[in-house]
């Protein structure tokens, strides 16, 4: 009897240890996060998990689940190779994701952690959709890839669950032939201060603009003396602006974020390097309704990793400053260069070089001329001719190759297979869970 009781007993408890254990391994299917680091800019208001029960294929999904408003990610950092394209793609579904503020940036996201570098954001009630998110490593070895629920421009609620993940190697594109796309906008309809403000351009406006473009492909080629060519495909948009960002510094501009709609299905289908996008923000009619603050253009912005420059009309149908005249104007093509300059001088300290400041050509002796502008500034610039006393100094020969990454980089790619592997079987499950202890004590001795 004692012995059928012991029995008994040794069933019992290992059943309640079969079960403890089961209980365990679920515990840890929905909290072990494979490499993945979890962060927040409000801590301890969202919620991280594995989802089994919503997949899009066999594998656990990855889930951030924020009912307050916050920024919210998955990361794991990526080593990688400098001066190299990458992409980044993984399945998203969203249910009520909504942002704080009205920016198409805020969203179920692909980015990089610590830069402003993502994919397109989601928001809403989606079913599962493929994200991509193409970037250049530049002068990096080490990138941080998140899975985002928010964004650097605010902060998101909402459920998001990421799966699939996935991640390739490009080749460089490393011949110095520059595609550029302008956009002319033909109106811009924008309410500003509870005043709706209607401006058009005219046909001179299209004429002075699509002469200009002529000159800066030419211009391009010979300021660079042969290290660069420049091919522009002119759209002219009817869809009219609608929405206008605001700088202190700078007043009322065109971001990326106010046209995405109108150029994201031309941007998709070419393979641009640079864009720009042509404006009229006022006219003698109503010159001071939209505040601008002394510029004609604006640079050093970007649409996912291209470069993107405003270019705006003047406001007084007399100007010049789009026309050739021999004896008013020999350099209307020079907003254009200036700006376009502007995204390589960006691109030459994120890949390390030290460079001149674009604007600081008083600096080093040169004038801006009445007939031609600062020519002789942008050619020795773009050359590398400018004379200091420690030598010659500006932009250097190779970055007219080191282009933004796009999707012409990707035909013969190969995936990194070793970066976002998910454990198959309770095996490998376990094994992670030893991996996962072995790593968090290696930091935590490194740090002692």
């Amino acid at each position: 009897m004692r012995a059928r009781k012991t029995i008994i007993s040794n069933i019992i408890v290992f059943a309640i240890l079969i079960i403890a254990l089961y209980l365990a391994y679920q515990f840890y299917q929905s909290n072990n996060f494979n490499g993945f680091v979890r962060s927040e800019a409000n801590l301890n208001t969202s919620e991280f998990k594995r989802d089994k029960e919503i997949t899009y294929s066999e594998m656990n999904s990855y889930k951030i689940t924020s009912n307050e408003f916050n920024d919210a990610m998955f990361s794991k950092e990526v080593q990688v190779q400098k001066n190299t394209p990458y992409k980044v793609t993984c399945m998203v579904k969203t249910k009520g994701v909504g942002a704080e503020k009205n920016e198409s940036s805020i969203g179920a996201q692909i980015s990089i952690s610590d830069t402003v570098e993502r994919s397109v954001a989601i928001s809403g009630d989606t079913d599962w959709q493929k994200l991509e998110f193409i970037f250049n490593s530049k002068n990096r070895d080490i990138v941080d890839i998140a899975f985002r629920l928010g964004g650097t421009a605010g902060k998101a609620k909402g459920e998001a669950w990421f799966s699939d993940f996935k991640i390739e190697e490009g080749k460089s594109d490393e011949n110095s032939d520059w595609k550029f796309a302008c956009f002319i906008f033909d109106n811009t309809n924008v309410n500003i201060d509870n005043k709706q403000i209607n401006i058009q351009v005219t046909s001179s406006d299209i004429t002075d603009i699509k002469n200009t473009i002529t000159r800066f492909e030419r211009s391009c080629n010979e300021l660079s003396q042969g290290k660069m060519t420049a091919e522009c495909d002119i759209y002219e948009v009817q869809e009219p602006i609608t929405s206008l960002s605001y700088d202190d510094e700078f007043g009322y501009y065109v971001a990326p974020e106010d046209i995405e709609n109108q150029i994201k299905d031309v941007i998709n289908q070419n393979n641009y390097d640079h864009i720009f996008v042509v404006v009229r923000l006022g006219n003698e009619e109503y010159e001071d309704d939209i505040e601008i603050k002394d510029w004609i253009g604006l640079g050093s912005m970007d649409y996912y990793g291209i470069g993107f420059s405003n270019i705006r009309l003047p406001n007084s149908s007399k100007s010049y400053i789009y026309k050739y005249d021999s004896r008013i104007n020999q350099f209307p093509e020079e907003v254009f260069l200036h700006e376009f300059l502007h995204s390589l001088e960006r691109t030459a300290k994120e890949y390390g070089y030290e460079i001149p400041e674009l604007h600081a050509y008083k600096d080093y002796g040169y004038e801006n001329e009445y007939l031609t502008g600062q020519r002789e500034w942008y050619r020795d610039y773009m050359n590398k001719e400018i004379a200091t006393s420690n030598g010659k100094v500006g932009l250097p020969n190779e970055i007219y190759t080191l282009k933004p990454a796009k999707k012409s980089n990707f035909e013969y790619s190969y995936e990194l297979e070793d970066v976002y592997v998910e454990p198959e079987n309770i095996i490998e499950e376990v094994r992670g869970i030893f991996d996962n202890l072995f790593r968090n004590l290696s930091i935590i001795i490194g740090k002692s």
